[in-house]
């Protein structure tokens, strides 16, 4: 037997031939979509691949110069369909418990099923499985045909031929161009397993499967590694108990539920598997050093030349698709904060460019974070971005405390850095005495070269605000003209019609693209009274573009859910749902299918529309705030793996009750040492959290905060 032979035939655990129709969790059909760019992505954080495509995607691997900058096309060898020539019963799953999914075939004499998946532990593995079963009365060989539209050549990558490994061919290749001229090209090598046109189960076997590997990495000693581990994976059986254990893993530290709304459930589901699928960060063991490469709003299935955003990072990462991470898995968002400060020379590079000082953020980020940007005009106006980036490093700051990432990880650097740009990028007026920002554009991108955009200067006064504050608790003396500034910026106000213009000289009415002036609440919680919230709601609801991006609405209804009103706000959510492309929960960024597909950006927003809307979480600099509210289809949430504090919190919201209850440390793998809780609820009551109990108290608004003095009393 060659090697290769030998490597094809090594044993897997056999596939599951049967689905739980039941089960929120997974998502079956008889059929595939007709749309093919609706077909269910398999990402783990590092690789991305849209099932049965020719072509995948590696994190940070992009090919062109600056404007025409892409995710660079690398050809995937599991672009395999099986065929057959006897009819059956056809049954194609996504299995979001374990990020699997399988394509079975059910025929009078025998059983097939392929089965694929992004390695969630070994980040630069694809695997490809596939069981032939025959029933009790077949006696004659069974064979089918695998059809394969893989070819092992790229427009964006040379590839050349190395030799073959460990009975895997081997490819390896460099980007055509750099993002910048004379920047780096990287380098992407792939081993896989040979696939045959075949495969065929003997007369005297009852059952078979085989294995296929596909290899990823930068450099030829990283992929010879990673498929040795993969290889080594198969000899002991652990090669899918290792993934299904690491998918087990993250979900039980970072789950969303409903009870008695099925389709809102498994929408949420949906979104929480697609997010955590994009998010992944460095671990200990793992064979080739994994470096976090940002999300794009299509995810890293996506972003071809011409298409999906080209996969370039947006304010998309920070502000629509991290908060509800980061509320669950500090160390996932600690790796978006270490993107970004792993782009500041780019930063730093595109202010200088500017005429200005400190950092300013790339519209359109790639790995540099040089603006990669196609037009120039986002590039230089959409200015929001810098704030965008400060508000995730105080969101985590505030759920973590953990300052070795300020001071260590350069945090600091990148709060400081967007200070000195604001200051720089302020210009005076004496006639109002405030400071102004102009030329700008805001989130909504319906206007261009305004002044004064509500949002960009709420957000630069937070970040001027969060600078200051983080001086102080790093000893660091901060320049008088960041409190200057964030103490006069403008923030535009209509003091008769009592809601805020979205920017100087907007007249209300005109329409706006997406969510905006409503931000200014959630996630910026600035302090307006209820009068003026449900005035900005009212005003900018009425006039948002009903084909806009999906995030919108999420946001539209997380404001009445504030103020009280939860089943308008759930007539608003359920915009949402005409983005939802079945039948694998797909979103689209239109609700007519078009824009972005896998578009996490939507995903995002809807998320935080039921984990911040419904509880009322909030992240304030000395607690966790919550203010349960929910409408009248929804009979219970459980929201499990909150983190605040090195803690981990499971919450179960009813119409009349909440429980909370601390899970004990030896449960968790966190090295943060968790601070003593409580509940304080507004009426006054204060109530500890012991790790291991539960607390139920009548539902109302209150706070999670740490106790000041003494540790936990642990129960003898």
């Amino acid at each position: 037997m060659t090697a290769a032979e030998d490597a094809k035939e090594r044993r897997q655990t056999p596939p599951k031939m049967t689905s739980d129709p039941v089960d929120p969790y997974i998502f079956t059909s008889d059929s595939l979509p007709s749309d093919p760019r609706f077909m269910p992505p398999l990402t783990n954080g590092l690789l991305g691949w849209r099932v049965f495509d020719p072509i995948m995607h590696m994190g940070g691997v992009y090919n062109g110069e600056g404007g025409t900058c892409h995710r660079g096309n690398i050809p995937c060898p599991l672009a395999v369909q099986m065929k057959m020539a006897e009819d059956g019963r056809h049954t194609y799953k996504l299995d979001m418990h374990s990020g699997v999914f399988s394509h079975s075939v059910v025929t009078p004499g025998f059983e097939a099923a392929q089965v694929l998946y992004a390695h969630r532990q070994q980040t630069n593995l694809l695997v490809m499985e596939v069981l032939l079963k025959r029933s009790e009365t077949s006696t004659e060989p069974i064979t089918i045909q695998l059809e394969s539209s893989f070819k092992p050549q790229s427009d964006d990558i040379v590839f050349q031929k190395a030799p073959d490994f460990e009975g895997g061919r081997h490819i390896f290749g460099q980007t055509i161009s750099s993002e910048v001229p004379g920047g780096i090209r990287p380098f992407v090598h792939l081993i896989w397993t040979p696939i045959t046109s075949t495969l065929t189960l003997p007369p005297d076997q009852s059952q078979s499967s085989w294995v296929f590997l596909v290899a990823v990495a930068g450099s030829d000693e990283s992929v010879r590694l990673c498929y040795e581990a993969g290889l080594g994976l198969i000899d002991t059986g652990d090669l899918r108990p290792s993934h299904l254990r690491s998918w087990a893993e993250l979900w039980k530290g970072s789950s969303i539920e409903v009870e008695g709304a099925e389709s809102l459930n498994r929408a949420l589901i949906g979104c929480m598997f697609y997010l955590l699928s994009s998010f992944s960060s460095l671990r200990e063991g793992a064979n080739a050093p994994l470096e976090f490469g940002g999300v794009s709003p299509g995810g890293l299935s996506n972003g071809n030349k011409e298409e999906d955003y080209h996969g370039h990072v947006f304010w998309d990462q920070d502000t629509w698709m991290y908060p509800s991470v980061a509320l669950f898995c500090p160390r996932l968002a600690r790796a978006v904060l270490e993107y970004r400060a792993g782009t500041m020379e780019g930063a730093r590079a595109n202010a200088q460019q500017m005429g200005y000082e400190g950092l300013k953020f790339a519209w359109e980020s790639a790995v540099t974070g040089r603006d990669v940007c196609p037009e120039d005009i986002y590039a230089e106006q959409e200015l929001h971005i810098n704030g965008d980036v400060v508000l995730a490093f105080q969101q985590y700051f505030y759920l973590t405390q953990d300052l070795e990432m300020f001071r260590e990880g350069r945090g600091s650097e990148v709060v400081w850095g967007v200070a000195d740009y604001w200051v720089s990028r302020v210009t005076w007026d004496p006639t109002e005495q405030q400071y102004h920002i102009k030329g700008v554009i805001p989130p909504d991108e319906y206007h261009f070269t305004v002044d004064n955009s509500v949002f960009t200067n709420a957000v630069a006064q937070r970040s001027l605000q969060f600078a200051v504050e983080l001086s102080g608790l790093l000893g660091h003396t901060p320049p008088p003209a960041w409190q200057d500034v964030a103490d006069k910026i403008k923030i535009p106000f209509d003091p008769e019609l009592k809601y805020h213009p979205e920017f100087d000289g907007y007249t209300q009415g005109s329409g706006v693209k997406q969510a905006d002036v409503v931000l200014l609440g959630y996630p910026l919680d600035m302090s307006m009274t209820p009068e003026v919230r449900r005035n900005d709601l009212e005003a900018y609801e009425a006039v948002t573009d009903l084909l806009g991006p999906a995030m919108t609405w999420g946001m539209f209804a997380l404001g009445w859910l504030e103020l009280g009103d939860a089943e308008r706000a759930q007539k608003l959510l359920q915009k949402c749902f005409k983005n939802i492309q079945k039948p694998f929960q797909v979103w689209s960024e239109s609700a007519d299918g078009s824009g972005c597909v896998n578009f996490l950006t939507g995903m995002g927003g809807f998320l935080q529309a039921v984990l911040f809307g419904y509880t009322g979480f909030r992240v304030q600099k000395e607690h966790l705030a919550f203010a349960p509210l929910l409408p009248q289809e929804v009979d219970a949430l459980s929201v499990k793996g909150v983190s605040y504090l090195g803690n981990k919190m499971d919450w179960l919201i009813k119409s009349v009750e909440v429980s909370v209850s601390v899970r004990k440390p030896a449960e968790e793998s966190g090295s943060q040492e968790p601070s003593a809780l409580q509940v304080v609820l507004n009426t006054g009551t204060t109530i500890p959290l012991i790790p291991g109990q539960s607390v139920i108290f009548p539902r109302q608004p209150g706070q999670i905060r740490k106790v000041n003095s003494g540790s936990y009393c642990r129960p003898l």
